[in-house]
């Protein structure tokens, strides 16, 4: 009692000091900032601003910020403010021009500094300095405020920033940093290779879309053979490097495995998930894994005569592969996931019969992932290894009445695990009867059309790729 009664008068002189202090064009500037921060209003607006922007990492800050701020916020108005019950500071002594309406609520601690630390902090392990420095100066200018328009003591403010930057850390356990992606490259090493840094023995594919990676890569490897893509199948040297999309990848791993040879793989796409999980980000990375020569082995899946490194499925999927592939860039995963699916569900589309394993289903989709994904429902988390030798299988079926609808809304809870019509397990097989025959088959969001039955197998450790 006695340590807090000393804490409360030394809060109380810091307030009286912040009351006294006189800063030109702050009484300006700090209340209008204040009052925009009230309900979050701010950061969401920063975070709507970064998810325009159409920058990945920016994007990855704008949700991890909100994020942090949906934890911080109940924890803090919910729990804290309830706990300690503290009554607001008295303002008399503030000139009228600084003072804000006294909130209702309990002083102790300060849930806008809370917001406030925890959007900061989030923007801190996603954001470049550039953006994580200005973001953070104007979250301590929002915790300064609520002091200098006297609706909160600086203990106040200081506990709200704490358990703040705390919640911004946790957003970690519940969504790994992009850079966590790379932790799937640690998991089973091949032989190194001994290469040749000027890229004498490698053969480079690049597609056509992504040509602007062509001159770069020249420079990297000067002495590397270039092939068009539809050639990948008859180059030489001992290694391959391809750059482009999920599609262009598919074929270089089918041509690694047909010839034995190890793959480079360059992003180039949308998002590059398989790329992104072995560590490489962009060219440059690509460029130095190559020339590190360490290698890992990862599966494979395969189905109807050709393989998959990210995943294979039937149904709706094919369409609504490439049409969340085509938006996800520019609006992020989940957004771009509902949008795709329900274009598809608008248009005049009926579920397929199939049967898994022996058990008919009538399905709107099904998917099957190479090596088991980080999250439930459509919306794909992160593989955490890539030589798991299981087969990430996720059934969508259909309901009787208002099936469209139904299924718009399994794609939701689904996700939540609140869904009847949402089946997800683990195979290192899977076997796909269509009575129809013919069917629609998306491999790494390439269609071909195949006969059943269709089997989905495993080719464990069969590809070697550079990390």
């Amino acid at each position: 009692m006695r340590l807090r009664s000393r804490l409360h008068r030394l809060d109380k002189h810091l307030y009286a000091a912040v009351a006294q202090a006189r800063l030109p064009g702050f009484e300006r500037v700090l209340p209008p900032l204040s009052r925009a921060a009230d309900n979050a209003l701010l950061w969401a607006g920063v975070a709507g601003t970064f998810a325009l922007s159409g920058r990945r990492r920016l994007r990855r800050a704008a949700t991890r910020g909100l994020l942090a701020v949906s934890l911080a916020s109940p924890l803090v108005n919910l729990a804290g403010k309830q706990a300690f019950g503290r009554k607001r500071p008295v303002s008399d002594a503030l000139p009228l021009a600084r003072l804000l309406k006294t909130p209702l609520s309990a002083s102790f601690p300060s849930g806008h500094s809370a917001s406030a630390a925890a959007f900061a902090t989030a923007v801190a392990l996603e954001a470049p300095a550039a953006v994580a420095v200005p973001v953070s100066a104007l979250a301590a200018a929002v915790c300064f405020s609520r002091v200098y328009t006297g609706v909160h003591y600086p203990g106040d403010v200081l506990a709200g920033a704490a358990i703040g930057v705390a919640a911004g850390l946790i957003t970690r356990r519940i969504w790994p940093e992009a850079a966590e992606a790379g932790r799937a490259r640690a998991s089973a090493t091949a032989p190194a290779f001994d290469v040749d840094p000027s890229g004498e023995g490698l053969a480079v594919a690049v597609d056509p879309a992504a040509d602007e990676l062509e001159e770069t890569l020249r420079k990297a490897f000067p002495r590397a053979e270039f092939v068009p893509l539809a050639a990948i199948d008859n180059a030489g040297g001992k290694a391959l490097a391809v750059a482009g999309g999920d599609g262009t990848v598919n074929r270089g791993a089918q041509a690694a495995l047909d010839h034995g040879k190890p793959l480079l793989v360059v992003p180039a796409g949308a998002l590059d998930p398989f790329a992104a999980e072995l560590g490489i980000a962009d060219v440059e990375e690509a460029v130095a894994a190559y020339r590190a020569g360490e290698l890992a082995a990862v599966d494979v899946g395969e189905v109807a005569g050709g393989v998959f490194v990210n995943n294979a499925g039937l149904g709706i999927y094919p369409s609504l592969a490439g049409r969340t592939e085509a938006r996800q860039k520019r609006i992020g995963k989940w957004p771009a996931l509902l949008w795709g699916l329900a274009e598809v569900l608008r248009r005049d589309v009926e579920p397929v019969d199939v049967v898994v394993d022996g058990v008919p289903y009538r399905a709107w989709w099904l998917f099957v992932g190479n090596c088991r994904y980080g999250s439930r429902g459509p919306g794909l988390g992160r593989r955490a290894r890539l030589e798991d030798g299981l087969l990430d299988v996720r059934l969508m079926t259909a309901a009787r009445r208002l099936p469209r609808v139904r299924a718009f809304g399994s794609a939701v809870g689904g996700r939540l695990g609140l869904s009847r019509h949402y089946r997800q397990w683990q195979a290192d097989t899977v076997r796909v009867e269509t009575p129809s025959g013919a069917v629609r088959l998306a491999r790494d969001g390439e269609t071909v059309t195949a006969r059943g039955p269709l089997t989905f197998a495993k080719r464990p450790r069969s590809l070697h790729v550079f990390r």
